[in-house]
């Protein structure tokens, strides 16, 4: 086919081609081809040296006839920059608060440090959340009850909002919960609090024994392995299970499913993933197990898999688009698609082996299983283009021939490239085939090809949105494989002030049809949006695809306002008895805000409800308010030295704290107050055993940005180590006799080191809990009366308030190490041993109970 033929016939809008330049373009790239040539050039870098080049030409035609990559590898590769190319990533999260779980899975904190690395360099993360404890389950450690999972999110939420990735992009983040998990009630609900979870969408995963019990109308347990804590087994009915697991509760399992449905019908989340379904037909079931899903929903991956995804552009592939207006036929050019589809088996292949790993865990991962994603957009305007309506039979087939073609030319391309540079790592014919898996259903010839030479990839599809890479190169053509939302809309964009203006876009098929002659003013019927055409309609669309893709698809289902809750919850029943992975749906309403409107959007009108005004005024709460990034300059700090003891011998170093000026508005009024909102150890004091501080710092500065300082630092309290107990400060005794105080860790030491600065500077209280936000206006007022003067961050030591820890008897630290014995509740030594039929501690000589 001729070169001329390849080429789109209508110019690119002038707001694509802002959003091209503005998010994808680098240094003196002013077309489309010039960042083509780079990424290709970048990816390319992958391959042998003598193929170098003739690889890259081959990258670069394929952008040409429609071929795409992910945001990422279009934003980065071939830059320098030290970003991922990778779109997203799956992280565990497990049940400790540092170090691993007894699961082998990483603390709390740890996860939470290793998704900002992921998200500052680039990738977003999801999560499944349910290893943690419930709220009400027992800490051993400290003799305290857990705060649940969903307090942690918040913690999570914070982070991604203050971490600006790679490139100037904000992280997205999938929160995923099991429908087992005790908490699940108090996670559905969680986003109906306004400004929570704001950096997260949010999934229930669904099993298939769930769905029966629901279909049965029978009890559902919500069950954990962690034991509840005492005060929870006395006031609810909890009861361990023959296998180990504790029934938190047992309730109805169609109430539970019932109270999903009306959130998702009432703000669009919780979304749901049937996980059943993702792991029975996944290609490697037999060596991992899938409990998550990246933010948008098409990729169920393992513990530090990725999303390495590029599209193809099916409007490239259309000849004569419209030409049923002159008694012609539309053709599409399916050996251009077969072709295409090879060649970007082997890009996504060569993407793994250039991108820069935020992580080792996750290199790991990917190198072991090699999975890529090819998938495709503007599949409504496509079917647009060639007559055919998106919501008719011939469409829906059409849809799935596209599918079926771009699988098997992906699993042959596969197979090609593991003859050429072998098979994934973790290839297992026989298990790989086993009957069940996506593998087991291809067609006989490939199956056989596979069996005998292996496969480079494990996965190889994935349909997800496509965004702004469609809007930016593809002319705005239909968002991956949904019809096009509107033919002309307002598009709001974040300007470089922080300001939204609306902008006027066009569709790219009804901008091809006006160019061509036709009139927009009447369309013919198979301009179809997706608001057009029923629920069902899509749902048929994802029906007819699912069956050829290895992962999952990214789609929204939208139903108009005043769509029948009960029709809405048969969608996701339909959906499960299809066999998807997952459903999203949209149905617009006060709550829910959009990127994209039909007509411009108007100012928002003050609330006339009282209740809704006092909603709005909580959010302004100073304590509040999210902090999005340290500011320039230089900020109000101080700057203490912190001396404690450990088993090894006494220890010290220096803790900074910067304080910013936040302003929020409380009944009415403006209120200021002094937040801190950085920690941080001074550089040139650090010795190896305290790098770990350097980690616990930035992950404490995220959390006070966000406005949970206090919640976090009474959980690094609670944390303990095998190193024995760390010596720092004092406790008092009702008789007024001061003895020393012991933490768990250092972690916990610190924490409490941390706690007693805030204290004394008039944030928290003495028991480290959070003061109001009018007392602590209040405070400040006062202060500035006496003309208190606080030290600089940037300034030198002569600035500096030294504030030492009474410490003075720790020269000889064995010395003073008390009798083991279990832990005393009033200086926190495990110490207490009986003694003269009372409890006695020999470390501060708190008597306890007697008899």
């Amino acid at each position: 086919m001729a070169e001329d033929d390849l080429k789109i016939t209508v110019s690119p809008q002038q707001f694509s081609i802002d959003v091209m330049l503005e998010k994808y373009a680098k240094g003196d790239e002013t077309h489309i081809d010039d960042i083509y040539r780079r990424v290709a050039r970048g990816v390319a870098m992958a391959e042998p040296e003598a193929r170098r080049k003739q690889v890259e030409t081959e990258f670069f035609e394929n952008f040409q006839r429609g071929a795409l990559g992910a945001g990422r590898i279009m934003s980065a590769a071939g830059t320098g920059i030290q970003a991922t190319l990778i779109n997203c990533f799956v992280q565990p999260v497990g049940d400790a608060i540092q170090g691993v779980d007894e699961n082998g899975l990483p603390g709390i904190y740890v996860a939470l440090l290793q998704a900002a690395e992921t998200m500052r360099r680039g990738g977003g993360v999801g999560y499944n959340f349910s290893a943690i404890r419930p709220k009400g389950a027992r800490v051993h450690s400290t003799g305290s009850s857990a705060s649940g999972p969903c307090s942690y999110m918040d913690v999570f939420d914070a982070s991604c909002r203050t971490v600006e990735s790679a490139g100037s992009r904000r992280g997205a983040q999938m929160g995923i919960l099991d429908c087992s998990h005790p908490d699940l009630l108090e996670f559905i609900a969680a986003k109906h609090v306004k400004g929570r979870w704001n950096n997260f969408n949010v999934s229930v995963a669904v099993t298939d024994e769930f769905m029966q019990a629901v279909a049965d109308d029978t009890p559902w347990q919500l069950v954990h392995p962690a034991e509840p804590s005492p005060s929870f087994r006395a006031s609810a009915d909890a009861r361990q299970r023959d296998d180990g697991v504790w029934v938190y509760r047992e309730v109805r399992a169609r109430e539970v499913w019932d109270t999903i449905m009306r959130s998702t019908y009432d703000v669009a989340e919780p979304g749901v993933v049937f996980v059943s379904r993702m792991n029975d037909d996944n290609n490697l079931r037999a060596v991992e197990t899938i409990r998550a899903t990246n933010p948008c929903g098409e990729q169920p991956l393992p513990a530090y898999g990725c999303c390495n995804l590029g599209p193809l552009n099916l409007t490239r592939f259309v000849r004569e688009p419209f030409a049923q207006r002159h008694g012609g036929t539309p053709v599409f050019d399916w050996d251009g698609l077969a072709k295409s589809t090879r060649t970007q088996v082997r890009f996504l292949d060569d993407v793994l082996d250039v991108t820069l790993w935020p992580l080792p865990e996750q290199d790991q991962e990917a190198q072991a299983k090699r999975r890529i994603g090819v998938g495709f957009t503007g599949l409504g305007d496509t079917l647009v283009m060639l007559g055919v309506r998106y919501d008719a039979q011939e469409g829906r087939d059409f849809a799935t021939r596209v599918a079926r073609t771009m699988r098997d030319e992906a699993y042959r391309a596969s197979v090609e490239l593991a003859r050429e540079r072998g098979a994934f790592p973790l290839f297992d014919a026989k298990k790989y085939l086993e009957t069940g898996t996506f593998a087991s259903r291809l067609p006989d010839d490939i199956k056989a090809e596979i069996h005998r030479d292996g496969i480079r990839n494990s996965h190889l599809l994935s349909i997800a949105p496509t965004g702004t890479v469609s809007l930016a190169f593809a002319d705005n053509a239909s968002n991956g494989i949904e019809p096009a939302f509107s033919w002309t809309y307002q598009r709001t964009k974040r300007m470089a002030d922080g300001s939204r203006q609306s902008f006027p876009v066009e569709d790219h098929a009804y901008r091809l049809y006006r160019e061509l002659g036709g009139d927009v003013k009447t369309l013919p019927d198979y301009f179809v949006s997706a608001l057009d055409m029923s629920a069902n309609d899509h749902l048929e669309m994802m029906a007819a695809v699912q069956p050829f893709v290895d992962t999952s698809i990214s789609k929204t289902v939208n139903v108009p306002a005043d769509y029948p809750f009960d029709a809405f919850k048969d969608l996701y029943f339909d959906a499960w008895r299809r066999g998807l992975k997952g459903l999203a749906t949209y149905r617009p309403n006060d709550t829910l805000g959009a990127v994209l409107s039909v007509t411009p959007e108007t100012p928002a009108i003050a609330a006339s409800d009282p209740s809704d005004a006092a909603e709005a005024e909580v959010q302004l709460d100073p304590l509040r308010i999210a902090i999005d990034h340290r500011p320039r300059g230089e900020l109000p700090a101080i700057i203490e030295k912190v001396e404690y003891l450990t088993q090894a011998g006494k220890k010290s170093l220096y803790v900074a704290v910067s304080f910013m000026e936040i302003t929020g508005r409380l009944s009415g009024e403006d209120v200021t107050i002094e937040r801190p909102i950085e920690f941080f150890i001074p550089t040139g004091q650090r010795d190896e055993s305290q790098q770990w501080i350097t980690a616990t710092m930035r992950s404490l500065s995220l959390a006070a940005r966000g406005g949970f300082v206090a919640r976090n630092l009474q959980d690094m309290r609670k944390v303990s180590w095998d190193r024995g107990q760390v010596r720092l400060g004092d406790v008092e005794r009702l008789d007024g006799h001061k003895s020393p105080r012991w933490h768990d860790s250092e972690v916990a030491a610190l924490a409490y080191a941390i706690q007693q600065i805030l204290f004394r500077r008039g944030f928290l209280d003495i028991e480290g809990g959070q003061l109001p936000s009018r007392l602590l206006a209040q405070r400040r007022h006062e202060s500035a009366q006496v003309g208190l003067v606080s030290a600089s961050s940037d300034s030198g030591d002569d600035d500096i308030t030294a504030v030492v820890e009474d410490n003075a008897d720790a020269a000889n630290p064995h010395a003073l190490l008390p009798i083991p014995g279990r832990k005393c509740p009033t200086c926190g030594a495990n110490a207490m041993i009986r003694k003269d039929g009372c409890d006695f501690c020999t470390a501060c000589g708190e008597v306890g109970a007697c008899g």
